[in-house]
């Protein structure tokens, strides 16, 4: 009954064409994630219990074809991206779980984001492939590093909704806001901004697209002289 589930699950997808909604990415969301101290965790151990929709969801972005997907638009394009960043990491870590962190599902000879367990638009791909090769290199979008999530709890939290097309924009500035809320995270102290690492990491997209990363926090944080950047928690974002 499992299996004639998913295959109903993936047939109706490709008979009716690509949603666009990614309602089953959304319905995961939505049943696996909650809310605690003002970060999103996600419930690995159930998921792993019960991964068909996960499985055909994945299905549903793996059958797309470079053709199709050249008619997206280019919100939905992005949108396809992030969503597929964010449930083919859950994969990787339900495939490997329990884990302490997703640096334990990499090997001696590679880590976790480029392992090629991808396979999008007819290419083998990693989540580095997305992120950096993809991602990155074809969207002028810095908002992007609080949209992909890494499974840890200094990530910027996994959203609670999947990414559309029809709202995009709106949902890339709520993560936005909702990382730079959290004074774990980022916050102001003696006139320095204390920063995630992300920011330290990808400081030459928020140059780049926003002028600077003081420009671009200012925004949210109010102004302040001097940059430190926090150490990084790897930690899995679990339910516990």
């Amino acid at each position: 009954m499992k299996y004639i589930y998913f295959f109903t699950l993936v047939f109706s997808a490709s008979v009716y064409g690509f949603d666009h909604s990614h309602s089953k990415w959304n319905q995961i969301l939505g049943k696996y994630t909650e809310k605690a101290n003002g970060q999103v965790l996600f419930n690995y151990k159930s998921l792993k219990n019960n991964d068909v929709k996960l499985k055909a969801y994945l299905a549903e972005l793996e059958n797309i074809t470079s053709d199709e997907f050249s008619e997206f638009s280019e919100y939905e394009k992005l949108a396809f991206w992030i969503n597929a960043y964010n449930a083919f990491t859950v994969q990787l870590i339900i495939k490997n779980y329990p884990v302490e962190s997703i640096k334990d599902t990499g090997s001696l000879f590679s880590s976790p984001w480029s392992k090629e367990f991808i396979k999008l638009l007819g290419k083998k791909m990693n989540l580095d492939d997305i992120e950096h090769g993809t991602i990155r290199e074809n969207f002028k979008e810095a908002r992007i590093h609080f949209a992909v999530n890494c499974a840890s709890m200094g990530c910027p939290s996994l959203f609670q909704q999947a990414f559309v097309a029809t709202k995009l924009d709106e949902q890339l500035e709520e993560s936005t806001k909702y990382f730079l809320s959290n004074r774990k995270k980022n916050f102001i102290r003696k006139n320095t901004y204390h920063l995630s690492k992300i920011f330290d990491w990808y400081g030459d997209d928020f140059k780049k697209y926003h002028g600077s990363v003081k420009k671009f926090v200012e925004k949210y944080l109010g102004k302040a002289e001097d940059i430190e950047f926090l150490d990084y928690d790897w930690s899995l974002n679990e339910v516990k």
